[in-house]
């Protein structure tokens, strides 16, 4: 085991719940709206991908966003006051936390299941056009597979043979219908040999099987065949923030959420590879980061009511001036 890489890989990870635990300050002081979803329990993925994702590889996530710009390297800044919907923002506030988007690192993400295969499909398909080997990678969770999207983009990356990367995240719900009553197959990983493709499993939870088959579905991507990874993890939280979450027992995410929690799971398997003090400190580190960047953009301006129609049409000045209305 090498201790840096281990250093790198536990900090991120905590570096990326304190992120979300911030965003969840925001819900309740009412800074933040509309449903804010969350990802803890699923860090472990995200950092696996931040591992082999490249500045020129494009990435597009969905409603449950945050880690994956984070591991895609997008400004802590930014990206914090446009959830916040700050001026500073990613998108000058208008985007809020369902909209990210960062053209020059080409991330994007789209609060529809299902819809950001094709965005990512076009990228791939535009890499090879390039004559690169730049990759697209699809975030995605288990409900967006039952979509057709799903499908048509699986099939067409195949027939073009583009590199296309689809991370399936299951953390074995989609919002209250669990992955049991909504899959034809016990696995959503099998579905890649219908397409002709490489498909695998892997515990999610663990950050360097994850990391290990992420890698192959790139070095799959690169040669210009397109992967599937499905990352198996628990969400801890509800669909999004104010969801009652009544459709789980709560004596078992009680007892997932104690027992699979990839934080604890790593500093565990850390123990006799890295000091506790020095584990300690790379909580505080990251914590103390976190606590500065909140205090920062909570200091920021929301922007002027003014241009609230700007974007809306092609112009939005064009729409100030009443051509629209």
């Amino acid at each position: 085991m090498n201790p840096q890489v281990w250093r790198d890989r536990y900090r991120l990870m905590v570096l990326m719940r304190r992120f979300e635990e911030a965003c969840l300050t925001g819900v309740a002081s009412k800074e933040i709206h509309g449903e804010l979803h969350t990802a803890f329990g699923q860090e472990a993925i995200a950092v696996a991908l931040a591992e082999h994702v490249r500045d020129d590889d494009a990435l597009t996530s969905t409603h449950r966003n945050h880690l994956h710009a984070i591991a895609k390297r997008i400004p802590l800044h930014p990206l914090m006051a446009e959830i916040f919907e700050k001026e500073t923002g990613l998108c000058g506030g208008f985007g809020g936390h369902m909209h990210l988007f960062d053209r020059e690192r080409r991330f994007s993400t789209t609060g529809i299941v299902g819809a950001s295969l094709p965005v990512a499909l076009g990228h791939a398909y535009a890499s090879r056009l390039r004559g690169d080997d730049a990759v697209a990678v699809a975030v995605i969770g288990d409900g967006s597979v039952n979509t057709g999207g799903f499908h048509e983009s699986m099939n067409l990356a195949s027939v073009l043979g583009v590199g296309l990367v689809v991370i399936i995240e299951n953390n074995e719900w989609a919002i209250s219908v669990p992955f049991s009553a909504a899959s034809s197959t016990p696995t959503l990983a099998e579905r890649a040999g219908g397409y002709a493709l490489s498909g695998e499993r892997v515990d999610g939870l663990d950050v360097e099987a994850t990391s290990a088959a992420i890698g192959r579905a790139f070095a799959h991507a690169r040669a210009g065949r397109p992967a599937i990874v499905e990352a198996m993890c628990y969400r801890f939280r509800g669909h999004y923030e104010g969801d009652l979450d009544l459709y789980r027992d709560a004596a078992e995410k009680a007892e997932r959420t104690a027992t699979q929690d990839p934080l604890v799971i790593t500093r565990q398997r850390l123990d006799g590879v890295l000091d506790g003090a020095e584990l300690d400190e790379l909580e505080r580190s990251a914590t103390a980061e976190i606590n500065e960047l909140v205090a920062a953009v909570r200091r920021e301006s929301q922007p002027d009511r003014g241009i609230a129609r700007n974007h809306v049409f092609v112009s939005g000045l064009v729409a100030q001036q009443g051509v629209f209305s």
